[in-house]
């Protein structure tokens, strides 16, 4: 007997309602009957018509297709796909309007999970809002009844490719040649097998990786090659894993950037960098400044990457060791501080997950300072560890705001820290991600 489908029906016809505040990720909150809705596009304070697009048990979801009285915080969305493509959610709301929901965010998580306030909030750090992005992951997929080549972002709430000419948040190197990428594939024998496109820049440079799901014909290689070259953009294939990555043109390629006066740290396209280059020199400065890193101390950098926190503190520390799970970007640290002559930054492949910091030679001095930039899952299981080693200043950098609120509480209600400061740095304009530093000292 076939399974009873039991999917809720949809009104099909407007429903009218009051936006009462906003969710963390920039969704209108109403209420009808007592039932709370998210409705997509609508802002605090608006009295709007709303289709259904969703119905849950708990809550239901909607999206905006008309506003009766518009926020003073809505704006007109620059980006004319904005609505259809996934990648940009708060493109209809003011600058200053994002920003207040991302420190309202922080501040409702650090209180929800962590029960706690800093003892200062930092103003924001902000950059351009346009074409700030250097990394992507495109999508690639042909799609018959368009008859074209898609490359871009997925449409929001879907898995399929949106139909995009630009992108106003990838750098215009990239976001204003989606089409002209599309009708390059379109013209492939393996028009079918790319997958996707990674993209990563520098202030010079533009690499583009094409995932190729087959092994590309000698006529389609002199097709992606002569495209890179006419674009300038560096080309290379990709035909399995990580490993596989491979330039053909130019041959000996090498993107960089410099986070600050001085130093310069090189790096692969598909190593981990942070999209935003202005973001990045105010973030690393900021943590520079807070941690207050001197000559005499001795500082423990966890989840370093290729070096981007690492090797600007070893430009003031007595000896920082920075510490990573994935080989590849330990390698990359290492050469990078022997580009930069820097003895006194030592790089050392760790997983944290399975192992302690007290059984490796290099813990054994201890540190009284340290960086945290862990990803989304956040830092808990290490953070006694931390305090064991004698660390007297902790600068967290957090693309997760909720970890971060919920470790911040384990280091100050658990561990003997307090709270120093927090704020929010803009990493991602137009979108409800949030990245926040936060600094803690031992009481």
């Amino acid at each position: 007997m076939a399974r009873r489908n039991r999917r809720r029906k949809l009104p099909q016809d407007p429903v009218v309602a009051t936006i009462e505040s906003l969710s963390h990720d920039g969704r209108g909150i109403a209420r009808i009957e007592g039932k709370t809705i998210f409705i997509d596009g609508a802002l605090a304070g608006e009295t709007v018509q709303f289709l259904y697009t969703k119905k849950h048990s708990k809550f239901d979801e909607g999206r905006v297709v008309e506003i009766a009285n518009p926020s003073v915080d809505r704006v007109e969305a620059k980006c004319q796909h904005f609505g259809l493509c996934g990648g940009c959610s708060l493109m209809h709301m003011s600058p200053q309007a994002q920003l207040t929901l991302k420190q309202n965010t922080l501040m409702e998580q650090m209180s929800h999970f962590g029960q706690l306030t800093p003892e200062e909030w930092l103003e924001p750090l902000t950059g351009p809002l346009w074409g700030y992005r250097r990394k992507a992951r495109l999508g690639v997929k042909h799609v018959p009844k368009k008859e074209r080549v898609l490359v871009g972002f997925r449409e929001k709430g879907s898995p399929y490719l949106a139909l995009l000419e630009q992108c106003e948040v990838l750098d215009e190197r990239v976001g204003h040649r989606l089409s002209d990428l599309g009708e390059m594939i379109a013209d492939l024998d393996a028009y079918n097998r790319i997958a996707q496109i990674e993209v990563a820049m520098d202030d010079e440079h533009v690499a583009l990786v094409f995932r190729n799901l087959d092994e590309l014909s000698e006529s389609d290689q002199q097709t992606i090659l002569a495209f890179g070259q006419q674009n300038d953009f560096w080309i290379y294939l990709q035909s399995g894993g990580p490993e596989t990555v491979t330039p053909i043109w130019p041959l000996d390629p090498q993107l960089h950037y410099v986070p600050e006066l001085g130093l310069t740290l090189n790096f692969e396209p598909n190593d981990f960098t942070q999209v935003n280059a202005d973001i990045n020199e105010k973030m690393i400065q900021k943590a520079m400044d807070l941690l207050e890193v001197t000559e005499q101390d001795r500082v423990l950098d966890l989840f370093c990457g290729l070096g981007n926190f690492s090797l600007p503190m070893a430009k003031r520390a007595g000896e920082v060791v920075g510490v990573e799970g994935d080989e590849a970007l330990v390698r990359h640290a290492q050469q990078n501080a022997a580009l930069n002559n820097l003895e006194n930054a030592i790089f050392e492949q760790a997983d944290l997950s399975k192992t302690t910091l007290k059984e490796y030679d290099w813990s054994q001095a201890g540190f009284n300072k340290v960086l945290l930039d862990p990803p989304r899952s956040g830092a808990f299981e290490v953070l006694p560890q931390l305090a064991e080693l004698g660390a007297q200043r902790i600068v967290y950098v957090s693309c997760n705001p909720a970890t971060l609120a919920r470790d911040a509480g384990e280091l100050v209600n658990q561990l003997g820290y307090k709270l120093l400061s927090a704020g929010i740095m803009d990493m991602f304009p137009h979108t409800s991600h949030v990245e926040s530093i936060a600094i803690f000292e031992k009481q």
